[in-house]
Order: structure tokens, then sequence, then C-alpha cells
């Protein structure tokens, strides 16, 4: 799938004229970024990183990264409910990876006190992305193969929302209009916040705010934005607070209503919180509060524990997704085509063969961690040294291999401030956002609201954009 967009270019100078002109449109839109220098202000912001022109996807693999996402909402609520396989999965995990243990700990104590069936009115929110790329098969063609889930502060919903103008303007630029009315609308930020909106909605105090929990060091901040504008446009007022502040001005009344500066909070969103780095001991006595509470967790503790490595990899086992989804086996069907070759490797025969395989072909896997936020997967040499470490170490079982995804490279533009205009050879990652809102056992809302497509040059092998490796792109369906 070669895409032809160079060849509409006559020479250098008309790509950097371009290239201006993008980033200007990209500034008046709203794509923004605070600096890596100055990442707590505003005052000063630049361009977020973007491709001059949109990359192409085959239309019938987006169509089916679409359908299936209802699926997988469905699956990682059904997760997050089944405590006995959430024990059983984790168990080998949370022996050798602290940070999992300590969210699990939380876990258990909420079970154990009865939160989770707080009451039969008890809401659950789920806003995640499900990531994918686009295997080159045996006869050259593309299949849709599932990366992973982000099941907490999955990001860049917010300036998705923006990029397709900046392409669309791009292409007019060339006189290319009616290619330019083939990039697709696209607003995650409206459907994440209509999610939000609901899980208010049931919680039933028309005075209570949503709390977003937020870093201090937040570059990506228009990204948030988005969303709290689409809710203050519903009369849902935001309030943004570091983990410091709920653990000082954070308290359950008896009812275990949360009041954060005398406020009540019905709803809790986190964009922070999903890496290790992001707690210190007040933190994580901060997210018991939280989760404690009968406010509405976005995601709940079971949720983000759902959206591991380790409960991915455990998924790909024969019968899981119909222990999980008994009765539906279309969604279970759906579910299966998207997922690569997943392996265990807890100790044991079947993690000694993982590692054995490994080993012997390491360009044909990768090495994962149970980390979010990007750049923490281990690919080639450095797997291999990791893997002779590991192997007859116990730590092990805090990872998972995963069959390594070779898309076909394509030719794009990537857009980084300070950086020269150049070609180069490129792949794509497709996200799609997913919402659902539950309360007791009735799923009230189910659905996908957008897509995010990201890109960078084929030398780097892992990272996302905010990792400042991968840039924002636009699907071109073809």
């Amino acid at each position: 799938m070669a895409t032809n967009w160079g060849s509409l270019l006559q020479d250098e100078q008309q790509l950097e004229e371009l290239a201006r002109q993008a980033v200007d449109r990209a500034l008046a839109e709203g794509v923004l970024l605070r600096t890596s220098q100055e990442p707590t202000s505003s005052d000063v912001v630049s361009y977020a990183p973007f491709t001059l022109f949109p990359s192409l996807v085959p239309s019938a693999l987006l169509e089916q990264a679409y359908a299936v996402q209802m699926d997988f909402n469905m699956l990682v609520d059904a997760v997050s409910q089944n405590a006995a396989f959430l024990e059983q999965t984790l168990a080998s995990t949370i022996k050798r990876d602290d940070f999992t243990a300590r969210l699990f700990d939380i876990h258990k104590q909420v079970l154990k006190e009865g939160i989770a069936q707080f009451s039969p009115q008890t809401v659950f929110l789920g806003l995640n992305r499900s990531d994918y790329m686009f295997q080159c098969s045996a006869d050259g063609s593309p299949v849709l193969k599932q990366i992973e889930i982000n099941t907490i502060s999955a990001s860049f919903g917010g300036l998705a929302s923006r990029t397709p103008a900046v392409h669309r303007h791009v292409l007019s630029v060339l006189s290319k209009t009616k290619e330019a009315a083939k990039i697709l609308s696209n607003n995650p930020s409206k459907g994440l916040a209509l999610g939000i909106a609901k899980a208010w909605e049931l919680y039933g105090s028309a005075n209570a705010l949503v709390l977003l929990i937020a870093q201090e060091k937040e570059r990506n901040i228009f990204d948030q934005r988005a969303i709290e504008n689409e809710l203050l446009a519903r009369n849902i007022h935001v309030i943004r607070r570091r983990f410091e502040a709920i653990s000082e001005k954070g308290s359950l009344d008896q009812d275990r209503r949360l009041f954060v500066d005398g406020q009540e909070v019905a709803v809790v969103y986190f964009r922070d919180g999903y890496m290790p780095c992001q707690y210190s001991l007040q933190n994580w006595e901060a997210r018991l509060l939280l989760e404690r509470s009968c406010a509405v967790k976005c995601p709940d503790i079971a949720t983000q524990l759902a959206g591991t490595k380790k409960v991915q990899q455990e998924l790909s086992r024969a019968g899981m997704l119909e222990m999980l989804l008994p009765g539906q086996p279309e969604a279970v069907a759906r579910l299966r085509a998207t997922f690569a070759g997943l392996y265990s490797l807890d100790m044991g025969e079947e993690g000694d063969q993982a590692i054995a395989e490994a080993l012997a072909a390491p360009s044909r896997f990768v090495l994962k961690p149970q980390r979010e936020g990007g750049g923490n997967n281990l690919y080639g040499e450095e797997m291999v040294q990791a893997l002779k470490q590991l192997k007859d170490s116990e730590e092990r079982a805090s990872y998972i291999l995963m069959e390594k995804i070779e898309p076909e490279p394509f030719e794009n533009c990537l857009l980084r401030p300070g950086s020269p205009v150049q070609v180069v050879q490129c792949i794509s990652e497709l996200g799609i956002f997913g919402v659902y809102v539950r309360q007791g056992k009735t799923l009230v809302m189910n659905k996908h609201v957008g897509h995010l497509l990201r890109t960078k040059a084929i030398e780097h092998a892992d990272g996302g954009v905010a990792a400042g490796v991968a840039v924002l792109d636009n699907p071109y369906p073809v």
C-alpha cells in the first residue's frame, strides 16, 4: 500500500512551504502541547507533532476495528467483575511486580469492604482505547492485530478531534478537494465526555462535580481540556487536582460519599496513576480513599487491572473468552480474530518453551512488562539480554512475550518542532476509543466514539506521542 502524496510535490521547496502551512493550520486548530521546557505552564506552547499527509488505511480494517470495539468494552467490563479470574491470572505477577501487587491489594481491600456491591445502583464507567497494527500477512495483505487495550488515562481523544481539519487543509492546498473530503470526521472527546456525563447523571446529585486527577507536569493539557469543555457545555463542572491534594483535602462521609474541598464528587476521572513513578506513599493513600468512595471511578481499580498485559495474555488462552462472555459466539470470534500470539513467562514448562523460542528467533517477539505510557517494551538484542538474565528467576512472571507485528512501511513526512522537514519510512498504529457505563448489572451505554492514528519512523521500535516518538495522524480510507 504505497502512498503517492509525495508525487504531488515538485521539489524540496514546495515540501517545506506545505509544511509551514500545515503547522500554522495545526496551531490555529488547537493541536497543541505545552513545551518540555515549561510543562506546567501554558504561557509558551507548541504544536503537537503530526504527519504532513494522512496515511492510507484499508477501509475494511478500519471497519473491523470499529466493529469489535463494543465487544472489547464488554470484555473489559466482564474481566473487571470477575474477581476469581483476576486473582488467578495475576497470582504469579503480583509476587514479582510491586506496582501490580499494590493495585491488587487495594482491589482486595475494596472487595472485602463490599464497595463493589455498595448498592445495586453502583455505577461503573469505562473509557478505553484499543490499539492495533496492520500485520503484513504471507500473501502481502494487511491484517488487524491488537497491540494492547488502555483502560486508564487513554489519551489524545481531544487532539485527534482537531487533526482532520489540518489534513483537509493540506490536501486542499494541493488542489485535492475530492481527497480532502474523504478524511473522516472524528470527535472522540465528545464521546468520552458523553460517557462521563452519563455516569454523572446516574450518580444522581445535581451539584456534584467531576474530579480529574491530573499530573503536575502535564504537557498534554489541551487534550484533557477538550473533554472538560464538552462537560462544561452540559453544565457539568470539572475540578483538576493532584493525588497530593486528595490526601490532604479529600474525605468520605458516613455514606462514603467523596468530598474534596467541601464539594461532593460524582465521578473521578484518572489522567494519572498508571505508572509506578506516579505514586508516593501519600498518593497510594489517596488512591485507596478514592477507591473506597461511592463516586464513579474511571477506571475503578479492577478495570485498571483488567488492562494489564498479563490479563491480555491470559485472554488469548483457549476457552477464556467463552467463559467470560457466555452465549456470545459472534463477539468471541470478532475478538479472537484480532489477537496476536501471546505467551506466558510463568515458571514451568510453558514459560521455558516461550523463552527458548524467543531466544532462537528474537526478531519474531517483543518482551512486555506490566506498564502503561509507552516506551517500556524490549526488542532484539535488548530482549535477548533481558531473557537470559530472567530465565531462571521468578521475576520473569512480571513479563509476557508477544508476537512482533510487522506492518508494511510507507512514506510520510513527520512534522516536529525544531526538526528538519523530510520524507521517511513509517508505520502506523490505530486506536479506537470505547465508552461503556454499567449500573448494577445493566450495561446502559456501550459504544465506540472515534479513532486515533499515530505514526512513527520505522527505526523506532516502541513509544507513543507522549513518549516523543509517534506523531498524530489521520486515516485515509482506501
